[in-house]
């Protein structure tokens, strides 16, 4: 059973990202972490799990600090909004390098426990958004993204880099398996359109 803990975590994370919507779209930010949160605990997690879910983006984003998510929640929901976290650099390092990095760093087994479930819900929600705004949009979905990862080349990469780095470490996963099967509806989309350049 969830406690207050997770009530806080849920108030917080929507008062940190208030001002905050999902990238191109009126979508209040705080759905995604609604919706990472649902997959984590759907996924058979902890609650200190299912705050981290809320929690992911806090960082990275400039929200709030590990410290404070720390001093709140616990070091274990800390360890994993740490573990989750691309980086916390401003300016951010470059597109590639940072996720390049991010991945590798889903194979270190030292990795806080709870983060790879986390991170794996994280990525099928987003996952999930662009092939449904793929759908709606077609190539103009890319221009959301960063000046170096306005492609989709450059999406399918980093997904497709993601999915196997999960099936690898949680072949078990329903949430692993769905992320698969999600970035390969994206590629056959992509590569169907009309629109696609080659």
């Amino acid at each position: 059973m969830l406690s207050e803990r997770f009530g806080d975590a849920a108030a917080w994370a929507a008062q940190l990202h208030a001002d905050h919507l999902r990238k191109g779209t009126t979508i209040p930010y705080v759905s995604h972490l609604f919706a990472v949160a649902s997959l984590v605990l759907e996924d058979g997690d902890t609650e200190d799990e299912a705050i981290a879910a809320l929690l992911h983006d806090a960082v990275e984003d400039g929200k709030t600090t590990l410290d404070d998510i720390t001093a709140r929640f616990g070091s274990t929901v800390g360890e994993i909004v740490d573990a989750c976290s691309d980086t916390d650099e401003i300016p951010k390092p470059p597109w590639r390098a940072r996720k390049v990095a991010y991945i590798d760093h889903l194979r270190d087994p030292n990795i806080a426990p709870g983060a790879l479930r986390v991170s794996n819900a994280d990525k099928v929600h987003n996952a999930r958004c662009l092939f449904a705004d793929y759908r709606a949009v077609g190539e103009d979905l890319w221009s959301r993204f960063n000046a170096d990862a306005q492609s989709a080349d450059a999406q399918l990469w980093y997904y497709e880099n993601l999915a196997a780095a999960f099936q690898e470490l949680r072949p078990e996963s329903r949430l692993a398996q769905e992320l698969s099967d999600t970035v390969a509806a994206l590629r056959a989309a992509v590569e169907s359109s009309p629109g696609r350049a080659h």
